[in-house]
């Protein structure tokens, strides 16, 4: 027998052999039953059959990030997780200004901050959060385009959603985009509105009346419903400006008359910059009514005063021409944006404070090309315009502390002040205008320190006056920071840029923009230093006041 058929029969034996079985046979006596066919492919997420009766959730079932979870209700949250460092103990002065408690609490983590206390009526149920959040923005958006820092933005709207019991609001300000967003909870979805800001406007008459409205929202005694404080926004919006167009006009003549005899100017000057700014002006009303740019209407604006300083030169009239010019620059330069943008900045809104920094470039560049296009032909055509000539400033001090006082009062009026304020303003800015010839022409101190320290005078008393209305301090300190405005540096400047001394017009134009940067960093910081030195506002008058108005 061979070997293959050895290994067949040891194999036909192993087959038939009962004792020996395969490792995955079944067993004898073991019945299974018969699966039903079945498809041999199936998916991989078939529920398997007898999984289709919905289970009942367990005390551990996952779900969303933002579901609220079963046991929990708003009423009865429970008790959050304390750190074991602790909680650290927030101290409010409820006296102090709405501005201040609205501001340390903002600058607070949100698990920090303290739970609001409502102190405005709330129809059952709690407060309509749409409805809050959208009176907020359009609060938000009248304070934003009357030029109100960004923070005192985010402060009033804060200090809003508080008074109505919105607790986790965080708003957000841009330079043209509001949002807020509100979170009941952890565990509960967010809302979020967002408002645009298309237009912008200069008043302040307008912008008072806000921050009176927010007063009494924060205010405990004085009850404003939502539909009150919505109508009450619907009248601020339809206010009229208190000056009407041909004050403005008048004001901007007065404005830059006052300032060319602060830079040494005779009756003869101030009459020649008063009718080249009232034409400036009325061009710029012209182009604005055709919807030009701003950028267009500075340009153009620019050119009148730029004009009648080059034709005194030609006709070799013995006026200081310089002034002339120096006095209509006076009515254009952007020192509200500049303040309000430097501001930002410093608070730590940098793309704001970089938007706004962007707007009063274009502004200063659209004032510099249409200065330089007449400069540059008066110079062609002959025009005898010397650069390095010296304006009398310090020759006459009273009679430049009262044009310093012209020029603030005239500024408050373009800027749509109340009339209850225009005082105020004129006084502050002959403080300043003295404080700065005292440090500058009598003590020898460089301009730009004096300017800083003036502007800083401008900020402590502007923020002082606030405290004590109870309202923003822009209207007390923007007007007020006009006879500091640098007009002479930057016509020096632009003429020195017309006649091809391109070095000494940069070093000129530096100093200007190092004058404008020492008044807005001085004005912010002597804000600062009235908040951090003055804590506590006249509560007594305040709560005086309400009663009187019947609230």
């Amino acid at each position: 027998m061979t070997e293959a058929d050895d290994r067949k029969a040891r194999s036909d034996e192993a087959r038939y052999d009962p004792e020996i079985t395969s490792e995955f046979a079944i067993p004898s006596g073991l019945d299974v039953l018969k699966a039903p066919d079945e498809p041999e492919t199936t998916s991989e997420f078939a529920v398997p059959k007898g999984l289709e009766v919905p289970q009942p959730a367990g005390p551990e079932t996952e779900g969303s990030a933002f579901s609220t979870p079963s046991t929990y209700h708003a009423k009865q949250a429970p008790a959050a997780f304390t750190p074991a460092t602790g909680v650290p103990l927030v101290s409010l002065v409820k006296d102090a200004p709405w501005q201040d408690r609205m501001r340390t609490m903002l600058r607070m983590p949100v698990a920090e901050r303290p739970a609001p206390e409502p102190v405005q009526r709330v129809e059952e149920g709690g407060p309509a959060v749409p409805r809050v959040l959208d009176l907020t923005l359009r609060i938000g958006e009248l304070l934003l385009a009357g030029g109100e820092g960004a923070e005192d933005v985010e402060a009033a709207m804060f200090a809003v959603c508080r008074s109505y019991g919105l607790d986790r609001c965080e708003p957000n300000v841009t330079f043209t985009l509001l949002s807020i967003s509100h979170q009941p909870s952890l565990v509960e979805d967010p809302v979020t509105a967002s408002r645009t800001v298309r237009r912008r406007g200069t008043d302040y008459t307008r912008l008072a009346a806000v921050f009176r409205l927010v007063d009494d929202l924060t205010d405990p005694e004085a009850h404003v419903s939502l539909e009150e404080a919505y109508r009450r926004l619907a009248e601020i919006r339809r206010n009229r400006h208190p000056y009407p167009g041909w004050a403005l006009t008048l004001a901007s003549g007065l404005l830059a008359g006052a300032a060319s005899v602060l830079v040494g100017g005779d009756p003869i000057v101030f009459v020649a910059a008063a009718v080249g700014a009232m034409l400036g002006d009325r061009l710029a009303w012209w182009c604005a009514g055709r919807g030009l740019p701003e950028f267009y209407q500075f340009t153009v604006a620019a050119m009148p005063p730029a004009a009648i300083g080059v034709a005194f030169a030609l006709a070799h009239v013995d006026v200081k021409a310089s002034a002339v010019v120096t006095g209509g620059l006076f009515a254009l330069l952007p020192g509200r944006a500049l303040v309000a943008g430097v501001q930002d900045g410093l608070t730590g809104f940098y793309i704001t404070a970089s938007a706004r920094l962007l707007e009063v470039m274009y502004f200063f560049v659209g004032i510099v090309a249409g200065v330089l296009v007449v400069l540059y032909f008066g110079v062609k055509v002959g025009g005898e315009l010397n650069p390095d000539a010296t304006l009398g400033i310090s020759d006459r001090p009273l009679i430049q502390i009262a044009a310093s006082m012209v020029l603030s009062l005239t500024f408050a009026v373009l800027l749509q002040q109340e009339r209850s304020t225009v005082l105020w303003v004129t006084l502050n800015g002959g403080v300043a205008w003295s404080v700065y010839g005292a440090m500058h022409y009598t003590g020898g101190i460089s301009p730009v320190a004096s300017t800083a320290v003036a502007a800083g005078l401008v900020g402590l008393f502007g923020q002082l006056l606030s405290r004590f209305r109870f309202a923003s301090a822009l209207p007390y300190t923007t007007a007020a920071i006009g006879p500091l405005l640098p007009g002479s540096a930057t016509y020096f400047g632009l003429l020195n840029m017309a006649q091809n001394e391109v070095d000494k017009g940069l070093v000129s134009l530096a100093k200007a923009a190092s004058l404008a940067m020492a008044i807005a960093i001085g004005v912010n910081l002597g804000s600062e230093i009235s908040r951090i030195t003055l804590r506590v506002g006249s509560a007594g008058k305040r709560r005086a006041a309400k009663r009187t108005r019947g609230f």
